[in-house]
């Protein structure tokens, strides 16, 4: 009954013992409630699939693949390279270690990777940008791998960066860590966007809130959707066999912001830097693990 209560079950619900009845008609009050079937029931009320152990591994390697790219980028951002030939490495890569760049025509996103400059928040199309020192760059990558996604970015330095640089890029990096404080069964999305907004906020930084963390594994983009703000105890309970992003972006400046023309470049309005890291989580019986795992 813990389990029930937790997830707020209302009465009109798909009762929880995955019966297929109403709970109100079922379990609400019986005196022997039937077990729960959890991977039901969050299908049902969710349609959140959770991941079983050959999924995990499927994701899992393909996690591998993500940060052996993301590795790649470390090695090749510096000041003359232009963002096109990032995404050139980053494509032949993948396709080398059969992997499919995931991006790659999504909704007609023309390129491998989103790759995004100082006050691109994110899905910065790779172009003829040549990258100077002092920028910073996001690079996100995913790939699918024997069918199984994985999804993972960090922010780079380019050469020598300035104060801000180092401000935002310190604080993005922090809020992810603060966000896996709260990655455990029992816990929920809401405690996830709360720790990030207590930490970011305390900064005196902004969060994006057009932009959200989601279900990944067996699709690009799945339940549920991870917002990087939010309240204590608000929100989808977690439970062991959830895989999802948590991939906070956060502002130096305010936290509105525009798309470019080409429908997919997202940029602060006031042109401040903005600074983002994303990792692959699965909530475990114990905790969590990282699908796609780097220090931060």
């Amino acid at each position: 009954m813990m389990f029930r209560n937790s997830v707020k079950v209302g009465r009109n619900d798909p009762c929880p013992c995955g019966s297929g009845k109403k709970y109100k008609r079922c379990c609400l009050n019986s005196k022997t409630p039937k077990p729960v079937n959890v991977e039901k029931l969050y299908l049902e009320k969710y349609d959140i699939r959770l991941k079983h152990a050959k999924d995990v591994e499927g994701i899992r390697a393909a996690g591998r693949l993500v940060i052996e790219t993301l590795d790649l980028m470390e090695e090749n951002v510096q000041a003359g390279i232009t963002t096109d030939q990032l995404n050139a490495i980053a494509h032949e890569f993948a396709i080398k270690n059969n992997a499919i760049p995931a991006p790659l025509n999504y909704k007609g996103f023309p390129k491998s990777i989103c790759t995004s400059v100082n006050e691109v928040i994110c899905h910065g199309i790779p172009g003829d940008r040549v990258l100077v020192d002092g920028d910073i760059i996001n690079v996100d990558i995913t790939h699918i791998y024997k069918g199984y996604y994985a999804d993972a970015s960090k922010t780079y330095f380019v050469g020598t960066p300035g104060p801000d640089a180092k401000k935002i890029v310190h604080v993005a990096a922090q809020s992810l860590k603060a966000a896996m404080k709260m990655l455990q069964p029992g816990k929920t999305i809401g405690d996830i966007g709360w720790a990030i907004q207590k930490y970011a906020e305390g900064e005196k930084c902004s969060i994006v809130r057009e932009f959200v963390g989601h279900g990944v594994g067996f699709d690009f983009h799945e339940a549920p959707h991870v917002p990087h703000y939010g309240k204590k105890g608000d929100g989808i309970v977690l439970v062991p066999g959830m895989v999802f992003t948590v991939e906070p972006m956060i502002n130096l400046g305010k936290a509105a912001l525009f798309v470019a023309g080409d429908s997919w470049t997202a940029i602060t309005r006031d042109r401040k830097l903005s600074a983002q890291f994303e990792q692959t989580f699965l909530i475990t019986e114990e905790g969590f693990e990282s699908l796609t795992p780097f220090e931060l």
